[in-house]
């Protein structure tokens, strides 16, 4: 999505009469649905008067095309600035620039990682090389019109104000320097002609608009590329905070030990990159020959990856990388390197089938490992067991004496990288109250469907392609077909379908004749779809536009609410709560499971009109 778009001729005109903040502000408030803050149109204009003096050279063609603030396929990543045109051999190319006003930074022992002065403090940022590079290697992997054209991307960084030191063109970015060069405050001619190698001619052929309404490639899915990744085979490039999450991890795993141990908490909602990171933590960690492992609570994911790995790796190495959080009630101290625990919002206090084993999850895998990193999104909680909180994390942490760090992941990869859906989802369900009253800035397929049937069959249609679309609900109808499986589970007028088949386990999400079965929360957390339909139960209902949900209307079965009774008779309010958290938190995840969209349909009557509208003006907004 390209917000200002413009050829040489007009950015020179714009930036020369002051219009070009006006401009960029205008096309962004139009194309995005919302402001932005002052200090972002501050560095707009300041960093294009540099720009306007790089192109305003009579080798750069007055026709080649400017594109300002380009945001990345399937994400919310901005490119700063881009060029396009031919080169001397006639190919479509575009320069794309990093514009960064940094004066000064600092040297750090992490692969592609500064430390800068920014928002106020002193902090970790990717090198602009490899911020540079990283974001071409996305488009190249998003676009299909690259590769189908051969459209020759070429990544720089610009720090204007930077004055030449030890640190930015140091040689130990050495390899990110030669895929994305960075050009300081005395560079201009340096850049100029960098651009001037790849920009020869016009911009005949319109090619960013080619590229913004060219097809996208399906974005990777972390459970298909374990086979290739546990080979050494590098799947997914690490984009801003997951680079330094990434690398922070690394450091303190390979500076771990018994004497000095630590503990690194990193929050990400869905679709940051959470899994993405872990794996890619897991894989790296073993070449570095550290004992590691992968460890979730929830089975499901594990379940994926190993009936995806059984083709190429033994059953005994599989074992040996995965992990139950239950595992280490009796594990001996530090007897692990590092443990890579996701999804630990879902670590419960007792391990066993009875919840008699050991003393408490976090104790018993920081206690193990000499490094344990944490990833968590403490608003995917969704049973009553559920203990993982940062909070929690600490307090176990400083009793084994392990020094506490904390990240975050931001950057949106699922929900096609719109943070404007999960922050709509948010405020319709009534979670937390946020600036996204609608979804006119969120490139999302988001659809209120008119019967389970239609839902079904909308789910089947779009699994054809990659086997990626998936039915889901909330567990409010009790598992009969487990040992009755003549009988089916969920009935709603004249749909009929079944919870997954026990016979397909946790894995039932890959298998190509599932999509006619229906997952619920404890099979689908941790795992994505291009597209899932999502079932409402009687659990969650609208009452005159309030979202009033009740645990007694979840199927008996249904473990993630067990002890709600008698919860409910000793502390009925904190009961209640909790139970209200719980239910909300399964629809946000069960809601975000989808990258590219999601169906919904509502058994109550009143609940499928609130969301219907909330859909219909959603659309008058888009108008």
């Amino acid at each position: 999505m390209r917000v200002y778009v413009a050829d040489k001729t007009k950015f020179l005109y714009h930036v020369k009469n002051n219009l070009i903040g006006d401009e960029i502000l205008s096309a962004f408030e139009r194309i995005v649905g919302h402001t932005t803050g002052i200090s972002e149109r501050r560095s707009w204009e300041a960093s294009m008067q540099y720009m306007q003096n790089i192109v305003d050279d009579p080798e750069i063609p007055d026709d080649a095309g400017v594109a300002i603030e380009y945001t990345l396929p399937l994400t919310r990543k901005r490119v700063d600035f881009i060029l396009t045109g031919t080169n001397s051999e006639g190919l479509e190319t575009a320069v794309l620039v990093e514009l960064k006003q940094w004066s000064e930074a600092t040297l750090t022992d992490k692969d592609g990682v500064v430390v800068t002065y920014i928002g106020g403090r002193e902090d970790e940022h990717p090198h602009p090389s490899y911020q540079a590079w990283s974001y071409a290697a996305t488009l190249e992997s998003f676009s299909q019109t690259v590769e189908d054209d051969n459209i020759q991307l070429k990544p720089c960084a610009y720090l204007h104000n930077y004055d030449q030191d030890d640190v930015i063109t140091n040689d130990f970015y050495a390899e990110y320097l030669r895929l994305a060069p960075a050009f300081l405050k005395r560079d201009s001619e340096k850049l100029r002609n960098f651009i001037k190698q790849f920009v020869k001619h016009g911009d005949k052929r319109n090619t960013l608009y080619r590229i913004d309404h060219g097809k996208i490639r399906p974005s990777k899915v972390l459970a298909d590329t374990m086979t290739s990744m546990l080979k050494g085979n590098q799947e997914f490039v690490m984009i801003d905070d997951q680079k330094i999450v990434y690398e922070t991890a690394l450091k303190l795993a390979r500076d771990s030990d018994e004497e000095n141990k630590n503990v690194l908490i990193v929050k990400g909602g869905p679709g940051t990159g959470k899994s993405v990171v872990a794996i890619n933590l897991l894989v790296e960690l073993i070449k570095d020959r550290l004992n590691t492992q992968y460890v979730t609570r929830n089975s499901a994911p594990r379940a994926v990856y190993e009936a995806l790995l059984t083709q190429s790796f033994r059953k005994s190495h599989i074992s040996n990388l995965f992990s139950g959080s239950g595992s280490f009630w009796n594990a001996e101290p530090n007897s692990f390197d590092a443990l890579v625990v996701d999804e630990a919002h879902r670590l419960n206090e007792k391990s066993g089938m009875l919840s008699h084993l050991g003393e408490n999850q976090i104790k018993e895998l920081v206690e193990a490992a000499k490094f344990t990193v944490f990833f968590l999104d403490e608003d995917q909680r969704v049973t009553l067991k559920d203990i993982g909180d940062s909070e929690e994390i600490k307090r176990w942490a400083s009793q084994e004496h392990a020094q506490v760090h904390e990240l975050e992941l931001t950057s949106q990869f699922r929900c096609n990288g719109s943070d404007g859906y999960l922050a709509w989802l948010d405020n319709s369900l009534q979670i937390r109250d946020t600036a996204n009253i609608d979804l006119a800035e969120a490139n999302y397929d988001f659809q209120v469907i008119d019967s389970p049937s239609e839902l079904r069959d909308i789910i089947v249609a779009k699994n054809k392609p990659r086997n990626k679309a998936r039915m889901v609900a909330g567990y409010c109808w009790k598992w009969v077909s487990k040992r009755q499986p003549q009988l089916k589970d969920i009935v709603i007028g004249d749909f009929e379908a079944t919870w997954n088949l026990d016979s397909d386990g946790q894995a039932w999400i890959i298998k190509p004749d599932s999509v006619n079965q229906v997952g619920c929360i404890h099979t689908s957390q941790g795992l994505e779809v291009d597209y899932v339909g999502v079932i409402i139960g009687p659990d969650l209902v609208v009452r005159d536009g309030k979202v009033v949900t009740d645990a007694t209307k979840r199927a008996s079965s249904d473990k993630s609410v067990h002890g709600y009774k008698q919860l409910l008779r000793e502390e009925p309010e904190y009961a209640k709560q909790r139970a209200d958290t719980i239910i909300k938190n399964t629809y946000r995840t069960l809601m975000t499971r989808g990258q590219k969209g999601c169906y919904i349909y509502c058994t109550d009557p009143e609940t499928q009109e609130y969301f219907l509208e909330l859909a219909r003006k959603t659309a008058t907004a888009a108008l």
